[in-house]
């Protein structure tokens, strides 16, 4: 079952196409990566799924509900993190929670057990009352993957999540989005780390506002006779005209 929906969607500011006339579908569980370089459009396109920004053309639905016309239903679906985490820092770690809990529209009488849950799956139960700003970077990166899902949410995109930490973090960062797909939350995640691509179930590539290529890593490394998802990035990433946006 797809539970994102994508056609022809097409994104325009004044002469420029950022998004030009792409159509996928993501499968309910999947992680599925969404790359391309900078001023490919993956943003802008994420923007559109999250209901933050209005298309030009086309049509898309994220878990059931249209992007369009339902973009307050589909933020109530979705969760989100970004490269920059969004926590609070001079809340402490139990504070952040209760607080992302409430925006999220977990039941207030539900939201002790969550946050225990939470500190408890998180190992963070001696951190409970820790000040965001002392964590280290990559708890800090675990922290808000963790309150971006406290609502269960059925999609959750992840926007360059793992930038700027080191690869230890990193892989334990995966662990947690495995640990979500396989409690049926769908992972959307754009990245700029190729080993990152080998993660996921299929991997789309924009190059110039469309998407280049789409399929397993596996699949498109065969397609371009490449030994990397690196190798694959670096073939399709050529044909690119138009530099950042």
């Amino acid at each position: 079952m797809s539970v994102i929906k994508v056609k022809n969607l097409t994104k325009v500011f004044g002469a420029f196409t950022a998004v030009d006339n792409i159509s996928f579908e993501v499968a309910r569980g999947e992680i599925f990566g969404f790359l391309g370089a900078n001023g490919a459009g993956k943003t802008t396109a994420m923007r559109m799924l999250c209901g933050l920004s209005q298309p030009t053309s086309g049509s898309g639905t994220v878990a059931g509900f249209d992007i369009s016309k339902n973009s307050e239903e589909v933020k109530k679906h979705i969760g989100y993190m970004s490269q920059k985490f969004a926590l609070y820092e001079d809340l402490k770690v139990w504070e952040n929670m209760r607080l992302y809990a409430g925006i999220y529209g977990v039941p207030r009488r539900e939201i002790p057990k969550v946050i225990d849950n939470m500190l408890a799956s998180l190992g963070f139960e001696s951190e409970k009352n820790t000040f965001v700003k002392e964590l280290p970077l990559g708890w800090k990166q675990k922290l808000a993957f963790a309150v971006s899902i406290i609502h269960r949410p059925e999609i959750v995109f992840l926007d360059e999540p793992t930038g700027g930490v080191d690869p230890a973090a990193r892989r334990q960062f995966w662990e947690q989005i495995y640990k979500a797909a396989e409690d049926n939350i769908t992972v959307f995640v754009t990245t700029h780390y190729m080993d990152e691509a080998e993660y996921c179930n299929r991997v789309s590539i924009m190059v110039d506002g469309k998407i280049e290529a789409l399929d397993t890593p596996a699949n498109l490394k065969k397609q371009l006779s490449a030994n990397s998802m690196d190798e694959v990035f670096t073939k399709l990433a050529r044909k690119a005209n138009r530099g950042d946006s």
